[in-house]
């Protein structure tokens, strides 16, 4: 016999009553350079200070769609797919009350739809070196995200959804560069990233920075699943 959520209320009458919250950690690639996505909190304690998209989960929602919904309805964006990256728990993270975290993080292409729509819900696009102050523990969130990031990559290539469906191999570098935070030496990278063979190099070239222009690149989709599958490291 099923047990209803009010039936199960009663059975949990006298313990401890915690709130729980979802973070949403976005960060967008905008063929330049990683950003990420914050908002002007809404609500005391820190009204107005630049925060996490986040909010306390509803009992009739899972962690999953708790992050959908408040990156939706705070920004505008949807069909994000998040990874879960940890749970924060420190006793005392939050000045409002006893409140447990479970934050998401979540790597997208930008385009200008994007850049326009959380300008209206009062969202903002940040660079990296441009992050201002965050609330709470949110600072920690967002370094521990880059660490996850760059572990990622690491173990897997990144750029299907990132990149279009042409690309030159600087392109490829900036986002990882992006990603890593450093720079990477140009000759290695390339010849490093070629080895991999999951690359098929058209006869089209990008003569936007140069009038020689570089070769435009696509993934070979069938190698690309290929060496996912096989579980290469993929440190360039």
């Amino acid at each position: 016999m099923s047990v209803s959520l009010l039936d199960m209320t009663k059975v949990y009458i006298g313990q401890e009553k915690i709130l729980v919250a979802v973070d949403c950690i976005v960060f967008g690639f905008d063929s330049k350079e990683i950003k990420l996505l914050l908002f002007k909190r809404k609500r005391e304690p820190h009204t107005g200070e630049w925060s996490l998209i986040g909010s306390f989960i509803k009992s009739d929602k899972s962690l999953e769609e708790s992050a959908e919904e408040v990156l939706h309805e705070s920004t505008g964006l949807k069909d994000v797919f998040f990874e879960e990256l940890k749970t924060f728990s420190a006793v005392d993270r939050d000045s409002g009350g006893r409140v447990i975290s479970v934050a998401y993080f979540s790597l997208i292409r930008l385009d200008e739809l994007n850049l326009d729509s959380v300008e209206n819900y009062n969202a903002r696009w940040f660079s990296l070196d441009e992050i201002p102050d965050l609330i709470l523990d949110h600072d920690q969130m967002v370094q521990c995200a880059i660490e996850k990031l760059k572990i990622k990559i690491r173990r897997k290539p990144v750029g299907f959804n990132l990149l279009p469906e042409k690309f030159t191999l600087p392109q490829i570098q900036i986002l990882y560069e992006s990603i890593y935070q450093r720079e990477i030496d140009s000759r290695n990278f390339r010849k490093k990233l070629l080895s991999f063979d999951i690359l098929t190099r058209t006869e089209e070239k990008d003569k936007s920075t140069s009038k020689k222009g570089a070769y435009l690149y696509k993934f070979n989709k069938d190698k690309f699943d290929e060496f996912v599958a096989k579980g290469y490291n993929f440190e360039l």
